[in-house]
């Protein structure tokens, strides 16, 4: 198997571990749990680290090849398909979770907005009835 198949099936296990983590925090979301948001930030965002360094590569490996060998034999490239369609398949799945996630998330906020709201309100309203002592 040639270096870029192996660098884009490393980048798919990524993508994948990528997948699982929004799984996971979805269901935090779901569930209320937003304690851990932070976190869950700081693991996508070393994840993305790796899928970025894992692109540099794929990118030297494909210069080297063409250096070297000009072009890609039919099985390779039936392996690169492959790799890039799983890729697609992630790329699209995460990008829905991405979505769900911001929806939690505004969610939650609009809530916490409109119970502030309701505890200013009902501040004014007691407010209102304090007897004046003189």
């Amino acid at each position: 198997m040639i270096r870029i198949v192996q660098l884009l099936t490393e980048k798919n296990h990524f993508l994948e571990k990528f997948f699982s983590l929004n799984e996971t925090q979805i269901s935090r979301l779901e569930s209320g749990m937003y304690d851990d948001i932070e976190k869950f930030y700081n693991k996508r965002e070393d994840l993305i680290k790796i899928l970025k360094h894992l692109d540099q590569e794929v990118i030297k490996s494909h210069q080297q090849h063409k250096e070297i060998n000009g072009v890609f034999t039919v099985t390779d490239k039936a392996a690169l398909r492959e790799c890039m369609r799983i890729k697609e398949m992630f790329v699209e799945r995460i990008i829905d979770q991405d979505m769900q996630v911001l929806a939690l998330i505004d969610e939650a906020k609009s809530k916490i907005i409109k119970e502030l709201q309701d505890v200013r309100l009902a501040k004014k309203a007691m407010a209102g009835y304090k007897p004046n002592v003189a």
